[in-house]
């Protein structure tokens, strides 16, 4: 399966989430990529959308490859894989110092993305977690260890395509789990869609915004045409 953007694979998504509609569901979307696909989920479910601000820790000569994640929270998590840190031989300054900036670009999305809005409120409720595809899994490890903290009644996991290995992996801190392709061979997570386009602050506060406080959205869900 390709999708033609990550709205396309949002809609698709949304398919197989529809049971939760009744739920009281709360969307919350990895910027930034996630975003889009869960603007869709939430528009379809009549949900409130609101951001997970998570951050990949790199290697440092292959920032791609997830050598840990950092999560924002009243209770920051930290995920390092000691294992592959020790493997290629990574300094422990260079973790603490990745870290702390990685930190640092969480606020700064905070400030960009929140607009000083508290986050949504979802204890009780059924939080669904979603980003644009998973590689290692790291990020969206911490993402659910993040969320579960805040008390959802049930915790979903959405994406459109992960690798079947980590996902399984992934299961064990979710009570759901919903992934429309999961391909042996990753390879890229762009490889499955037609348009991958690097998304700028700007489009995710756009998607953003009819969570802002005031907004009819934000009290009754997405009713966007």
């Amino acid at each position: 399966m390709k999708f033609a953007d990550r709205g396309d694979a949002g809609r698709r998504l949304a398919g197989k989430l529809a049971h939760l509609k009744d739920r009281q569901p709360v969307v919350l979307a990895l910027p930034r990529g996630g975003v889009a696909v869960g603007f869709e989920i939430a528009r379809a479910l009549e949900a409130p959308l609101d951001v997970v601000l998570v951050r990949k820790i790199g290697v440092p000569w292959q920032p791609e490859l997830a050598l840990g994640a950092v999560a924002d929270g009243a209770s920051p998590e930290i995920f390092i894989d000691r294992h592959l840190a020790t493997r290629l031989d990574v300094p422990d300054s260079y973790v603490q110092e990745e870290t702390a900036r990685q930190f640092a670009e969480i606020e700064r999305r905070r400030t960009t993305y929140c607009a000083g809005r508290a986050p949504l409120e979802i204890a009780g409720r059924t939080a669904i977690v979603v980003d644009d595809g998973i590689a290692t899994g790291a990020t969206m490890r911490v993402a659910l260890e993040a969320v579960r903290r805040r008390g959802p009644a049930w915790l979903v996991l959405a994406v459109p395509v992960a690798p079947p290995d980590t996902l399984t992996d992934l299961r064990k801190g979710a009570d759901e789990a919903v992934c429309l392709e999961t391909p042996a061979e990753l390879g890229a997570i762009g490889f499955y869609y037609r348009d991958f386009h690097q998304m700028s602050d700007r489009e995710v506060t756009d998607l953003l915004a009819p969570a802002s406080p005031g907004s009819d959205a934000a009290a009754s869900g997405l009713h966007m045409n």
